[in-house]
């Protein structure tokens, strides 16, 4: 089994939204140079942002870009037009006179202890564990399951403010080594360090910008991947290209690193690398976008260590299992869109020669770990994981039977070991981890936690409806028993809709608090997504994406004609390519819904590529540089399709570190939003210092978040909070 992800997405399928402490001062932002003024709401006294006379011709077509400026993120200008929004927003939120109440709940919910599934390297169990409210979980260790335990890696310390993370750990096959990265204020660059674990002193080793990248140890060091240095004004929003793949000996200097891999005729291709558990396999995947990779494997033994072509061409996924001998198990969707296990010889590795071990079934196979001998597959079925146990030969043995109806991450453990670990999750039933026995398949409890919320006064439904095409699509619905569909409920409609990533059940401590009120969540399984294979992903793409908007205006629209709510009771979300997605859905039909959050969202569609690793969502968006592809992005980009109407109340939130979807989206679509709207309610926009997309926010400040976005929503549709009685 491979022991890091060969694969990196670029997206999240959690909404990655942030917040902002209160500034102590007002700035009003007026240019000049420029006479344009923002025509201003009585009631909210908007920053006059000034507009630039920019205008480009895309394939014979002009299209205006006034607020260019605001891309500058190290701008003066731009750092003053910051200040001036957020207190703009900070001084709506801070008359919600509920709000209080919401983050008192988020906190007494929060503080409960979380122990996350532990895994077994050289003579100890390592484990994640927050006492409660600390910001970053810290890493622990035991000899035995449930011993004595010592803090390996506490990321609290590495800041004062608790925005230092961890990127991401690996340990070499002793067991005596931890190679681990770091990333300061949520950005996506790294920095690695190396830790003896039998002193837990830090080596001199040091690796700097690395970026979309695991670590994977062979012998005496370790593989990993980065772009050159950025210069210090593009850092967080320069183009991220000429990725290279690089070896790093211990003891030496980064600058000795050896050169693995690297493609100066395409800048745009991302090198990955992981070592299978014996580290005997280095496996190289290639990639040019988020779906689809090139394979290679070294082998040490081999004297000349030349890569040995798998797959040379991008347009499928392909995932190395394990390994005997000469032998490789691999996880591919070519020819099958739902994905099959197949095996081959490395002495004759083409497709031609691969044998199919587990064929393609009519549910998505999802992902493989083989643990004790066994082979644990994880299929998604109806955007509900189920697993099925078979030998390494593929011969079935049974399914292993889940604590209910939701979502696993698949089972954790070494090929040889006779125990395994998982976890189960639902939308009421919160993050649980299992021991089990490899050898009868039989598990218990390792470790359940004490979360002040009862779950047995709350259910889940999933609901199909007909989206505008007629093609059928799910989604759950989480309520609290009782409840009248009488279309007065406030409710809560989140999506995605991206990039082959699947929504499947999962428990939230930020939706309780609405739960209790009354409320009901929802989580629809879009277009564009993994839930049913790369045919359901394909649908949700390119010149197909309008399906994604019009899959989730069918579902605002079935939750209304059943009662569930109304359309002044109805508020949508969603982060990242899910912020494209409430950004496209309230520019369409705004009358639809009450309240909008737009979150770290891509909503500039002719200028995504130009940032970071923008480029690399091409295979799903595609480019304003080709003159097809511009016909049907100018007709969604939620930018250039603000218009002067009346738009549902609305917080864009992003945050001044993310170097993944730049802040600059969410800065030029609130601008254009706030000049044109002409309506009562408020459209606002939160940004976060010393955060980025969200991977790594510490819990402060995601508490904070969460109860002005709830205190958000419940004000803007005239409801109010209050906390459960006990």
């Amino acid at each position: 089994m491979a022991r890091v992800s060969i694969l990196i997405l670029f997206f999240s399928a959690i909404i990655y939204s942030c917040s902002q402490k209160t500034s102590q001062k007002t700035t009003e932002i007026i240019s000049q140079e420029s006479t344009d003024k923002v025509t201003q709401d009585s009631r909210f006294n908007y920053p006059m942002t000034r507009k630039d006379d920019v205008v480009d011709n895309y394939h014979g077509t002009e299209i205006k870009d006034p607020y260019r400026w605001l891309e500058d993120d190290n701008s003066e200008e731009t750092k003053e037009w910051v200040i001036a929004q957020n207190e703009v927003t900070q001084d709506f939120l801070s008359k919600i006179d509920f709000r209080d109440k919401i983050k008192k709940r988020l906190t007494q919910l929060w503080d409960y202890e979380k122990v996350g599934v532990p895994f077994k390297e050289g003579d100890f169990y390592y484990f994640y564990k927050n006492s409660g409210l600390q910001n970053q979980s810290v890493l622990y260790r035991s000899k035995t399951i449930g011993g004595d335990a010592e803090v390996v890696l506490d990321p609290n310390t590495l800041s004062s403010d608790g925005t230092s993370s961890l990127g991401g750990i690996s340990f070499n096959k002793e067991g005596n080594l931890l190679a681990y990265s770091v990333s300061e204020g949520g950005s996506d660059w790294r920095t690695a360090y190396v830790l003896d674990l039998n002193t837990l002193q830090l080596l001199d080793d040091k690796i700097e910008w690395i970026k979309f990248s695991g670590l994977s140890w062979q012998g005496n060091g370790f593989y990993y991947s980065r772009y050159p240095e950025p210069d210090p004004n593009d850092e967080l929003s320069g183009q991220n290209q000429y990725h290279k793949l690089y070896y790093h000996a211990l003891g030496t200097s980064q600058n000795k690193d050896v050169l693995v891999f690297e493609s100066k005729e395409h800048p745009s291709r991302n090198f990955y690398a992981s070592t299978t558990e014996d580290e005997r396999y280095t496996l190289v995947s290639v990639v040019e976008s988020t779906s689809g990779n090139a394979l290679y494997v070294i082998d040490s033994q081999s004297k000349r260590r030349d890569p040995i072509e798998v797959v040379a061409e991008f347009s499928n996924d392909h995932n190395i299992i394990d390994s005997d001998g000469r032998n490789m198990l691999m996880l591919t969707n070519l020819g099958a869109p739902n994905k099959r296990i197949v095996s081959f010889s490395l002495d004759n590795p083409t497709s031609t020669n691969w044998k199919e071990i587990i064929p393609e079934s009519s549910d998505k196979l999802e992902s493989v770990t083989i643990v004790g001998g066994k082979m644990f597959v994880k299929y998604i079925h109806n955007a509900q994981a189920l697993i099925k146990v078979y030998t390494p030969s593929g011969e079935f043995i049974q399914d292993l039977e889940l604590p209910g109806i939701g979502n696993t991450g698949g089972i954790s453990g070494k090929k040889s070991s006779k125990e395994g670990f998982f976890s189960f999750t639902s939308f009421t039933y919160p993050t649980t981890s299992f021991r089990l026995n490899t050898e009868t398949l039989s598990y218990e409890v390792y470790k359940k936690p004490d979360v002040d919320f009862n779950a047995d006064d709350f259910i889940t439904e999933q609901l199909w409806f007909t989206s505008k095409d007629g093609t059928k699509v799910p989604m759950f619905a989480t309520y609290k028993k009782g409840i009248k569909m009488d279309g007065t409920n406030p409710t809560l409609l989140y999506g995605y809709g991206g990039f082959d990533i699947s929504l499947l059940p999962g428990f939230s401590l930020t939706r309780i608090p609405l739960l209790e009120n009354g409320g009901i969540y929802v989580v629809a399984n879009l277009r564009g997504g993994g839930e049913f294979g790369s045919e359901w992903h394909k649908a949700g793409t390119l010149e197909r994406k309008q399906n994604v908007f019009d899959d989730f205006q069918a579902a605002a629209e079935f939750l209304i004609d059943k009662g569930y709510t109304s359309n002044n009771k109805l508020a949508i979300e969603g982060g990242s390519n899910g912020g494209l997605l409430v950004g496209a859905c309230m520019t369409q039909r705004p009358e639809l819904y009450q309240v909008a959050f737009p979150a770290v969202g891509v909503l500039d569609m002719l200028r995504y590529h130009q940032f970071t690793i923008g480029w690399a969502w091409a295979t799903d968006y595609g480019r304003s540089d080709d003159p097809e592809a511009f016909k049907y992005l100018i007709e969604y980009s939620p930018l250039h399709n603000v218009e002067n109407m009346s738009y549902p109340a609305t917080m864009v939130t992003t945050a001044d570190h993310d170097d993944r979807v730049v802040p600059a989206h969410s800065f030029k679509f609130i601008s254009e939003l706030q000049d044109k709207d002409q309506g009562k309610n408020p459209v606002l926009i939160r940004i976060e210092t010393s955060a980025g997309h969200g991977a790594g926010k510490p819990t402060d400040k995601i508490i904070q978040e969460y109860a002005d976005k709830l205190g958000f929503m419940l004000y803007n549709m005239n409801e109010t909070y209050s906390l459960p009685t006990k």
